[in-house]
């Protein structure tokens, strides 16, 4: 299934070129009725009911979609997981050595949303990423059985700062995690390794791998994610970006597409953006505004 969020928190599965319209089946949750669809389905086992036959079936075209899970528990994220972007970077290590790190779940948004830029003279990135939701709670899986944790995927983008700062501080600002379109279920994607992703920048095509190339493919990611935390129903992973990132500015449009999941597409604004050397704690930075340093790590 294709689940979504649209028209605000309305609930529904996609076909084709029609939603089919679900929220009735699911309660009202704090994180959004697909999220409470994932608890839904971590606590009996099942999904709710689905829709009758005679479900109310709205076009796309007619709908705006909302993103997939606005408040994730964790968005946990997976630096330097493709050989291609570590030699891109010139770094030495890579997850295997750096583990994973944490975005603020208030960084996320959805498809059709804008990337807010917080600084005129820093170097902003995209990363084109595929999403790992989780659909139950768990810790110390072993690889073998980590994807029986796996809800869906779905598409992500991992806005980054090139600066000194913590990974986490560089790819937390709100704005910074948009994913979606919507969230395919597991059992329609047996394999995640035979997935294609493909990331652009206005009408220049930046990124394209196949998840194949990850170091810790998403079976092996989960497993070691959950061996440093626990996972619960809703996490999303970030597994990692290929070569191709670069700077994004103001007007900028970015899309990543994924096979078999779908094109999340989002705008880019340097609205309300102030000089680096503005920034709150600046003046008691040893070293002064580093304005153009680029990160040690993705």
């Amino acid at each position: 299934m294709k689940l979504a969020r649209f028209d605000g928190d309305r609930l529904g599965i996609v076909d084709g070129d029609r939603m089919v319209e679900t929220t009735d089946t699911v309660r009202p949750h704090p994180g959004g009725r697909l999220h409470g669809f994932i608890e839904a389905v971590a606590e009996h086992g099942r999904p709710p009911a689905l829709p009758a036959p005679d479900a109310v079936r709205h076009r796309l075209s007619d709908i705006t979609l909302t993103c997939p899970l606005p408040t994730p528990p964790k968005v946990v994220a997976a630096p330097v997981n493709y050989l291609d972007h570590k030699a891109e970077m010139t770094v030495e290590h890579t997850v295997a050595d750096l583990g994973v790190f944490l975005k603020a779940r208030t960084s996320v948004i959805g498809p059709g949303d804008t990337v807010v830029l917080p600084y005129t003279d820093m170097r902003f990135d995209q990363e084109g990423e595929l999403g790992v939701v989780i659909g139950r709670r768990v810790r110390d899986l072993p690889v073998e059985e980590a994807m029986t944790a796996v809800f869906g995927y779905t598409c992500l983008l991992d806005m980054s700062m090139r600066s000194t700062e913590d990974r986490s501080t560089r790819k937390s600002f709100d704005t910074f995690t948009p994913i979606g379109p919507w969230i395919v279920t597991a059992d329609e994607i047996p394999d995640p390794a035979v997935l294609s992703l493909r990331c652009w920048v206005g009408d220049t095509l930046r990124q394209e791998t196949t998840v194949a190339d990850m170091i810790f493919d998403v079976p092996t990611l989960v497993a070691y994610a959950s061996s440093v935390m626990t996972l619960e129903p809703g996490d999303v992973i970030a597994t990692g970006t290929p070569k191709g990132v670069g700077p994004v500015v103001d007007g900028d449009r970015v899309a990543v597409e994924i096979d078999a999941i779908g094109r999340l597409e989002v705008t880019v604004s340097a609205r309300g953006a102030i000089p680096y050397g503005r920034r709150v704690g600046a003046a008691l930075s040893p070293a002064g505004p580093m304005a153009h340093v680029p990160s040690p790590h993705s």
